[in-house]
């Protein structure tokens, strides 16, 4: 589906930025820094007091401490603006029940059992799902290999992670031709037969 053709007469209101950003300790370790900020472009009529345009609502930082197998060995949160002070940021060291959890497996459901609902904040909740494919597109050539390199013999991470990269694609046979697979046609049963409509009455 192409892209809906913004309105001319339109009228900025909200705006919601996300900064992810990855750094090498140099010891295997690997620091993911998440910020989230809400802000509106006229006041804020909150529940809490009006918000002056442009301050921020939400102002918020979730960092994680990774190792080069996806683990991570250390989380945190801070919460620097929002709508609802000494209650929304009073969730303690709960971000530190990441710990322990592995980005690649089963990240987002542990996630959402170890904080969902009332256990966190919705939004550092929802800025830690994005996490995954970020430490992702960090590693790919500095810890992953990505390169198709035969003779390294494994399959590049990425094959079969995504539709334009699926083994049978195009982009594959291109790139990849080493790991590119046909799909194979439906197998026949033998039991498909043409049957004429008769038209009823």
């Amino acid at each position: 589906m192409a892209l809906p053709i913004a309105a001319t007469e339109r009228t900025l209101v909200h705006r919601r930025s996300i900064d992810v950003r990855v750094y090498a300790r140099g010891n295997g370790l690997w620091e993911v820094d998440a910020h989230i900020r809400d802000d509106r472009t006229k006041m804020a009529a909150l529940a809490s007091g009006p918000r002056p345009a442009g301050e921020p609502i939400h102002d918020m930082l979730l960092r994680l401490v990774v190792n080069e197998r996806f683990d991570i060995v250390e989380a945190g949160a801070r919460s620097d603006a929002v709508p609802f002070p000494g209650a929304c940021d009073a969730y303690g060291d709960a971000y530190g029940r990441l710990a322990g959890l592995n980005l690649m497996h089963g990240f987002r459901t542990a996630l959402r059992e170890r904080l969902g609902g009332t256990q966190g904040c919705t939004h550092l909740t929802e800025l830690a799902q994005i996490l995954p494919t970020a430490v992702v597109q960090a590693f790919a050539g500095e810890v992953i290999d990505v390169s198709g390199d035969a003779s390294q013999g494994a399959q590049p991470f990425q094959i079969d992670r995504c539709h334009a990269l699926r083994s049978d694609g195009e982009a594959v046979r291109t790139h990849y031709p080493r790991w590119y697979r046909p799909k194979k046609p439906p197998a026949s049963t033998g039991s498909e037969r043409q049957t004429e409509r008769v038209p009823t009455p």
